[in-house]
């Protein structure tokens, strides 16, 4: 068994939406590519990169959907590099909507898919809340997600990171007014907080420009080492892809360790729910499966 990268070189891809999926499709493809290229073998897109996060989701026909997902998967495949989508996900059999994370290895399986548990109100008209945390691994390196507003929820990393994850992927689709967007910018939003605390890196793709309805999205895509130093950073105007080099000896969880020992009485707690937080990983990632690529041949995505 090969031992644990030391380097991990990830991309973040700072998205203007396009107002389709197939526009999107094409976004993700370009964007990709030029990061493989980079050499780059993790590639972040924002939060509802298939869609844009101010669609219609009432009108998203899930045969549409899936083919969008499984040419990603493709894509993954063909570029053998781990892609990391935000995109909204129909769960089982019926109309369930998740805003979901997904992970498509670079043999292009679909291999964890977590759904975004901390809504906001704009969220709550159209997506189901997740009923879990991330956990995955990117070329042997343990990691985990969080979505867009759940960066004010600590927990969600903490945990992961007791369990194991030495990075942070963090999709997001800000929507504020153009004043508020403009004054977002140089790491000012608690993601350098959320890496020191872990000891952990911390890699963030957001969506920037109009939104629709007068919001905008503020950029500032960014990659964060575990002493809070920002080691690529987008602007907050033009879409971008941002690389970095990850050194995972310096990400050393060593905080979320610490409280896995003291105090005494938290710390047992905290052990007692590492078993099960790895068994619901296991359980929500059932709830992520694709077709078949040839039930979805032919479909175009719109």
């Amino acid at each position: 068994m090969q031992g644990k990268p030391r380097i991990l070189r990830v991309a973040a891809v700072q998205m203007v939406f396009a107002r389709s999926i197939a526009g999107n499709l094409d976004l993700i493809e370009r964007e990709a590519t030029a990061a493989a290229d980079d050499g780059a073998r993790a590639v972040l897109f924002p939060e509802c990169a298939t869609t844009g996060y101010a669609a219609d989701f009432g009108a998203l026909r899930r045969p549409d959907l899936e083919a969008a997902l499984c040419r990603i998967g493709s894509l993954a495949g063909r570029l053998r590099v781990t892609l990391l989508v935000g995109s909204p996900f129909f769960a089982g059999t019926g109309r369930r909507l998740f805003n979901a994370f997904l992970v498509f290895n670079p043999q292009g399986r679909l291999v964890h898919g977590y759904a975004k548990c901390q809504l906001v109100e704009s969220d709550r008209r159209w997506f189901a809340p997740g009923d879990g945390v991330s956990l995955f691994e990117v070329g042997g390196v343990a990691a985990t997600a969080i979505l867009c507003h759940e960066r004010r929820y600590p927990e969600l990393v903490r945990l992961p990171v007791m369990a194991g994850a030495q990075v942070v992927f963090h999709p997001n689709a800000g929507m504020d007014s153009l004043t508020v967007s403009r004054s977002k910018r140089g790491g000012r939003d608690g993601m350098a907080v959320r890496a020191f605390e872990n000891a952990v890196f911390y890699v963030f793709a957001n969506s920037v420009g109009p939104q629709g309805g007068g919001l905008w999205s503020a950029g500032d895509s960014k990659i964060v080492a575990p002493d809070g130093r920002v080691l690529a950073l987008a602007d907050n105007r033009s879409p971008s892809r941002i690389v970095a080099d990850l050194d995972l000896s310096l990400a050393t969880r060593k905080y979320a360790l610490d409280s896995l020992r003291h105090p005494r009485f938290l710390a047992a707690h905290w052990r007692r729910l590492l078993p099960e937080l790895r068994q619901r990983v296991r359980d929500n990632n059932r709830q992520f499966r694709l077709p078949e690529p040839s039930t979805t041949a032919g479909r175009g995505a719109r």
